[in-house]
């Protein structure tokens, strides 16, 4: 690996970088410098954000700036005020040994009275967001006719945001001879028309591989029902407690709700989106830079040149509808060499969009298993009792206190102590984790498990399955009771543990919308079915008996839930609410779709005073006539 001696930057820049800590060049440093210190070479970077890119072209720029003219002479063009910002600080950085050259930083958002008083003092360098250079242009203040070198950072976004009248007018405002350099994540088309208009005969470095998310980046899914999305976060995030992550929300009204439930659930987080004024928005992206803020939720377009090198995760809250956001939002961890991790929390429709990403990323998505609240109250308890490990305690500074502190805990065991001080900490993740609700994963969608999945809408008893065999020693009972009533299996255990006596352990389970099958030890059985039946569950009525003993699926008449209009009549017969009446061939006559109605019809008949006529001859004189 050469250094940056031999890449051929001079010694005040080399001082100035060593000081930030620059030791070896990267390797779009290493592509792109030697080749940018040359006259007329024109370039196409393709190049992840977090791979060194502005000390890539900026070095290069700066070398090349003549000090004692004090005329623009290059030009910086980034999408958003906050990358705007950041280039130009960079730059000063760089140039920290090089007095001479004074560089300026214009864009939207603020007065651009003090921005036009600067460009009138004189600038080398001007460090612009689009619309504003194009305004400056106009008005006469920003002087481009001696502009040598223009760079186009993140090109693909400016595209995307819809700058590109901006950047045409810009380009029509320079010299024709001058030096373009663009840097681009993606390749798209719309960047390649850029190029074949407005650069010559450019010279296209690929640090990586084309289209390609950065390399030390993981990329997970979970996928969750719609209405989980918010507890499975709740779960990634108590999962990994040093968590610095950037979750990624599609709407400004969805990323304000977010980051408010995760506030008040007391978690360290903040929102930021284009509502927020901006100095409201640079107080958050500052204290989020100093690490005073785990948790920042954000829309793509707000976060769009926050540049932050240590994010352990990146978090979509959904998938973006374009690839090359998600590329973007993804190359924002596993920066400068360090791993990170994408995660995606998707519902079954964006199933598609993750099989898209991962042919244009060329790379897997791994199916991740949200953790369980065993794994994280583990985690948790490690992180709490890490952290008391490491307390530096100042003697001096606590010796005052001391005498008044044996005191109070005299009579204190050193262990319930401890389990004082561990609770402090850890105690919440105990006490939501105890009774959290249970994450459901979905079905997949139909065309992709046919054949293939045991956990369909049928259970495990589909036909594609065959029938599921209960486990020996077991026995199957059936519970008016499912998904639909919020009966997921956290709930059952905790509702037989509450009404059966000695806790009787529970085997398999198939959950339906309204009811459910559960297997119990043969022994526990009769008590299960005699403690359950006549209970009340959020206001409904409990029936609990045993279920088919082939485990297949009820058909009509042998137990399947009622619906609305069976209950009439089987309130009428006598029978049972929760279970259709096995009966003769008559009355399951009756139930078929196009006679449905006609059970309406003997209660019309005792309000007139009539008595109703269930004869064979009756049902003919009721029963509709066919349309001809």
């Amino acid at each position: 690996m050469k250094t940056f001696e031999e890449l051929g930057v001079n010694s005040e820049i080399r001082r100035a970088i060593e000081e930030m800590g620059f030791v070896q060049p990267m390797p779009v440093q290493e592509e792109v410098i030697p080749y940018l210190l040359g006259e007329g070479n024109e370039v196409i970077a393709l190049a992840q954000t977090g791979t060194g890119k502005t000390a890539a072209f900026g070095i290069p720029l700066l070398q090349k700036i003549n000090a004692d003219d004090s005329a623009t002479q290059a030009i910086v063009i980034s999408p958003t005020r906050e990358l705007c910002l950041q280039i130009a600080d960079d730059l000063k950085s760089f140039a920290k040994y090089l007095p001479a050259i004074h560089i300026e930083a214009v864009y939207g958002g603020t007065s651009i009275v003090n921005q036009i008083h600067a460009l009138k003092h004189g600038a080398q360098i001007i460090v612009a967001t689009p619309g504003r250079l194009v305004d400056l242009m106009n008005r006469g203040v920003a002087k481009l006719e001696g502009v040598r070198n223009v760079v186009l950072d993140e090109a693909d976004e400016m595209l995307n945001m819809g700058f590109s009248e901006s950047i045409n007018a810009i380009f029509e405002g320079v010299p024709d001879d001058r030096n373009t350099l663009m840097f681009s994540a993606t390749m798209s088309r719309e960047i390649e028309k850029i190029a074949k208009t407005y650069l010559h005969d450019y010279k296209e470095i690929v640090v990586g591989s084309r289209n390609e998310g950065a390399e030390n980046v993981n990329h997970i899914y979970y996928l969750v029902n719609a209405k989980d999305k918010y507890l499975a976060l709740k779960r990634i995030v108590d999962y990994y407690p040093r968590i610095y992550a950037i979750i990624f929300c599609r709407t400004k009204l969805e990323t304000q709700d977010i980051a408010d439930k995760l506030i008040r659930d007391g978690y360290n987080a903040e929102s930021l989106h284009g509502d927020l004024s901006q100095q409201q928005r640079d107080l958050t992206m500052q204290k989020f830079r100093q690490h005073l803020t785990q948790l920042l939720v954000a829309t793509d377009v707000a976060a769009r040149g926050l540049d932050v090198d240590d994010l352990t995760h990146v978090i979509n809250y959904g998938l973006p509808d374009d690839i090359e956001n998600y590329t973007h939002r993804s190359g924002r961890t596993g920066r400068a060499g360090k791993k990170g991790t994408s995660i995606s929390i998707i519902h079954v429709r964006e199933r598609s969009k993750v099989r898209n990403i991962e042919k244009e990323i060329g790379k897997e998505f791994v199916d991740g298993t949200l953790p369980t609240p065993q794994e994280i109250c583990t985690k948790q308890l490690y992180k709490a009792i890490d952290e008391i490990e490491k307390v530096d305690v100042d003697e001096e500074q606590i010796a005052p206190f001391m005498q008044d502190i044996n005191r109070h805990f005299e009579y204190v065991e050193k262990e319930d102590i401890l389990k004082k001080i561990v609770s402090l900490e850890f105690g919440r993740f105990l006490s939501y984790y105890a009774d959290a609700p249970e994450i459901v994963k979905p079905e997949r969608e139909k065309r992709e498990r046919k054949g293939k999945e045991a956990g369909s809408r049928r259970g495990s008893q589909g036909k594609d399955n065959g029938p599921r065999k209960v486990e020996k020693g077991y026995r199957r009972l059936f519970i008016n009771l499912g998904k639909d009533d919020g009966f997921y299996p956290g709930e059952l255990m905790q509702f037989i543990n509450r009404h059966v006596p000695g806790r009787p352990q529970v085997g398999h389970i198939d959950l339906f919308g309204k009811f459910c099958y559960v297997e119990v030890p043969e022994k526990d059985a009769p008590s299960v079915m005699q403690n359950l039946t006549g209970s009340e569950y959020r206001g409904r009525s409990v029936r609990c008996n045993d279920a088919d003993d082939t485990g297949k699926r009820p058909a009509k008449g042998e137990g399947r839930p009622m619906r609305g209009g069976d209950r009439g009549f089987a309130k009428k017969e006598g029978r049972s609410r929760d279970r259709r009446p096995v009966e003769s061939d008559e009355t399951k006559r009756r139930y078929r779709k196009d006679e449905w109605m006609q059970f309406l019809q003997p209660n019309k008949m005792k309000l007139r005073g009539e008595e109703p006529d269930f004869s064979e001859e009756g049902w003919a004189r009721r029963k509709p006539k066919k349309k001809k």
